[in-house]
């Protein structure tokens, strides 16, 4: 299991587990994901993203937000090792702090972020809690985490050693009536009924 960036062919996978989770879709760019990916099935397992809010007012706000994963894969620490990347990936880019807006503030507190009140957000992030709680969840709260102070319990690291699909990414059996064929009538795959 390892955790990569998106790439162009994942943008269809991801806005359909986007809207299957019903999580945030906002100003949606593919590049700005992260697909964490079974490296024996190369089975996608889950995503996140990192949104970046550039205004002139304020320094640059980075938020991670879209985290997502499959049911197959939960309780494995497939969302722990995403939530990591994109917070090394904030590093990477010179931000010392990260944003989240969650409704399971307690999830991310297992990193070590902690609730903020709004008055001490970057004006981009609270009017992205406005939002949040007005489209997707009244609950949303607004937490924050140094990049540095960032941490993960050895069990979730062992966890995604291991992890193993329960049910990933369905292996769909396409049938003759999905493409319109009434298999009581048809002959032949290429009959086309001349004699």
């Amino acid at each position: 299991m390892y955790v990569r960036d998106a790439r162009n062919r994942d943008e269809a996978w991801l806005l359909d587990n986007i809207e299957a989770m019903e999580l945030d879709d906002a100003a949606f760019r593919s590049r700005d994901y992260v697909v964490a990916v079974d490296d024996e099935s190369d089975s996608r397992a889950g995503f996140g993203r990192l949104r970046f809010h550039p205004t002139i007012a304020d320094p640059e706000a980075v938020e991670l937000t879209s985290i997502g994963v499959l049911e197959g894969w939960r309780d494995q620490g497939v969302g722990a090792h995403v939530i990591e990347r994109l917070v090394e990936t904030a590093g990477m880019e010179d931000f010392e702090q990260v944003y989240s807006i969650t409704g399971e503030p307690d999830y991310l507190a297992k990193f070590g972020f902690s609730g903020v009140e709004r008055a001490e957000l970057p004006e981009p992030i609270a009017d992205r809690v406005a939002e949040k709680r007005d489209q997707h969840d009244p609950d949303a709260l607004a937490m924050t985490i140094d990049v540095e102070a960032f941490s993960m319990a050895e069990h979730h690291r062992e966890a995604f050693k291991q992890a193993a699909a329960g049910g990933g990414e369905p292996t769909i059996e396409e049938t003759a009536e999905d493409f319109g064929i009434d298999s009581e009538t048809a002959t032949y795959k290429y009959d086309t009924g001349r004699d």
